[in-house]
């Protein structure tokens, strides 16, 4: 097989594998191709849940045909017990004649050794097919294992002049439709919502996700130093629905956290930072060891401030409206504290396009070499 057919599979195995983002954490979203005589046998992608694994889905479809074929596999195929067997084994067993990956993966329970059992097996390997694409495609999952946090998106939505609001707090709504409803597919997307205390008390938002049909919900997080949200709000009337997390401080009043509890939600203590306010590179850790790996902050300022200011903002999605609200709007990005235009955060322009009356804009942050 030559390396352009390879790297074909593997684009639409990535493309299957995408099905599973925000549904399968704290696994990582994997897509599977089984190829005989240049035709599709079987196919799959890690499913709700995190099992069964998309290799496990694509033998089974392709049953007896899977004997001889190429399997294109996004990530390393696992080679230890968990719940089910390393589907390493799964492959051999089948008699597959050629695995292709497009990436090891990192997770020190595989980290080579899938590979290496389908060589032991006498099966030809080709690796990395596709790796940037498929770094891409896993950097949630990736930053978890490598990074210990999930990754994060930051995404805004503003006038044209940056601001979330207008000077007396009105938000609703700035970007049409259309904007909203493309903030719901980033939901579908991610395994979490994380806004502030402020935009809860402001907006009393459901962070719901709505024109998903079954879809596994992302799970709403929101820091709250205090536990000062409203208990009697959407949050607060759902929790035992929607899975609810509030990350607090160590001075969050005892009171608070058993009304919290009571409800349903989960509490999680955040060792405080320099601000006394829960230090975002604690929280992100914690939620990481919760088995997240990718994180949506929908606000607000601060919140989007704190982020920045501490590097954990991997990606920017900006819905931009064309109504301006002048220098007494709130702004959309709380102070950084910068004292020179070389210390501001940079990103990269990945790609932007037209949605309704607003316009979208996705930017990835920018490497040392960038």
């Amino acid at each position: 097989m030559s390396r352009e057919a390879d790297e074909s599979w593997m684009a639409r195995a990535l493309s299957l594998g995408a099905r599973g983002l925000g549904q399968v954490w704290p696994n990582p979203a994997v897509g599977c191709i089984l190829v005989k005589d240049h035709r599709v046998v079987g196919r799959g992608w890690t499913q709700p849940g995190g099992r069964p694994h998309a290799e496990v889905m694509a033998l089974a479809q392709a049953a007896s045909a899977a004997q001889g074929a190429t399997a294109y596999v996004t990530l390393e195929p696992c080679a230890h017990h968990g719940k089910t067997p390393p589907c390493a084994e799964a492959l051999v067993k089948a008699g597959v004649a050629r695995v292709v990956t497009a990436l090891e993966d990192p997770d020190p329970r595989t980290a080579g050794r899938g590979h290496a059992r389908l060589r032991e097996a006498g099966i030809a390997i080709e690796t990395n097919v596709l790796q940037a694409k498929a770094e891409r495609a896993h950097a949630g999952f990736l930053s978890r294992v490598r990074q210990g946090r999930p990754s994060l998106t930051l995404k805004l939505a503003s006038s044209f002049d940056g601001r979330i609001a207008t000077a007396s707090g009105e938000s609703k709504w700035i970007t049409g439709p259309a904007a909203r409803q493309a903030v719901q597919g980033l939901r579908a997307g991610h395994d979490a919502v994380l806004v502030g205390a402020g935009t809860a008390r402001a907006d009393d938002p459901a962070l719901t996700l709505r024109g998903y049909g079954d879809h596994r919900p992302p799970v709403r997080v929101v820091v709250s130093r205090r536990l000062d949200v409203p208990t009697d709000g959407i949050l607060a009337r759902t929790a035992r629905d929607v899975p609810l997390w509030l990350c607090h401080g160590e001075d969050a009043p005892e009171a608070r956290k058993g009304a919290w509890r009571a409800l349903g939600a989960e509490l999680i203590e955040v060792p405080p930072g320099r601000d006394r306010h829960p230090d975002p590179v604690a929280m992100l850790r914690l939620l990481g060891a919760r088995g997240l790996t990718r994180v949506l902050c929908e606000g607000g300022g601060m919140l989007a401030a704190s982020l920045l200011g501490a590097g954990l903002a991997d990606r920017l999605v900006g819905f931009t409206a064309g109504v301006m609200l002048g220098a007494e709007g709130q702004p959309s990005i709380g102070p950084l504290g910068l004292a020179a235009l070389a210390e501001a955060p940079r990103y990269t322009l990945e790609k932007e396009r037209k949605i309704g009356a607003d316009l979208m804009a996705t930017w990835v942050r920018c490497t040392s070499a960038s």
